[in-house]
């Protein structure tokens, strides 16, 4: 059985939740997560703790902020187009405080909370949603196989789970 070392393809499940045992997000129901082990395209605590496991394993860990998404910034919001936003949910005509967005940034794509929307112009908050906060992670490795040469040179995983060119 392999085991989850550098340069591995990792396929997950997980379910995530707050300090409050809420339920924040969970991908069960869905195709798992796959990414490229050794590459830091994952949270360092999270690959850390997968390092070594293998298909069938269960983790459970407790990640605080500094090891998640950091601390809440304050006075980190900022003006931008409406028409940059990405990610409003089928169905929903405008945008609403509190909403998720995504951000094309030089960085790449960032995740932005919706503060107050406007016609032209939407107030962001650029933390991460889910700074600030401590998190636990349920997590059941479903497959982990040797990475091809092409994923190891494009640095992430393809197929189900992974990145489509």
């Amino acid at each position: 059985m392999t085991q989850i070392t550098d340069n591995t393809v990792v396929q997950f499940f997980y379910t995530l939740t707050d300090a409050d045992d809420t339920q924040i997000e969970t991908n069960y129901g869905a195709d798992p997560i796959a990414y490229l082990h050794g590459h830091d395209s994952m949270i360092p605590a999270i690959e850390q703790a997968l390092e070594g496991k293998a298909e069938g394993d269960t983790l459970h860990l407790t990640l605080t902020p500094d090891q998640a998404y950091g601390e809440r910034n304050e006075g980190q919001q900022q003006r931008v187009p409406i028409k940059h936003l990405q990610g409003l949910p089928k169905g929903v005509r405008q945008w609403k405080p509190g909403m998720v967005a995504v951000v094309q940034t030089d960085q790449g794509a960032r995740q932005v909370t919706v503060v107050k929307p406007g016609l032209k112009m939407v107030l962001v908050d650029t933390n991460h949603p889910l700074a600030g906060k401590t998190l636990t992670y349920d997590i059941e490795v479903v497959n982990v196989r040797a990475a091809t040469d092409e994923e190891i040179a494009h640095g992430h995983a393809h197929g189900v789970g992974g990145h489509h060119h």
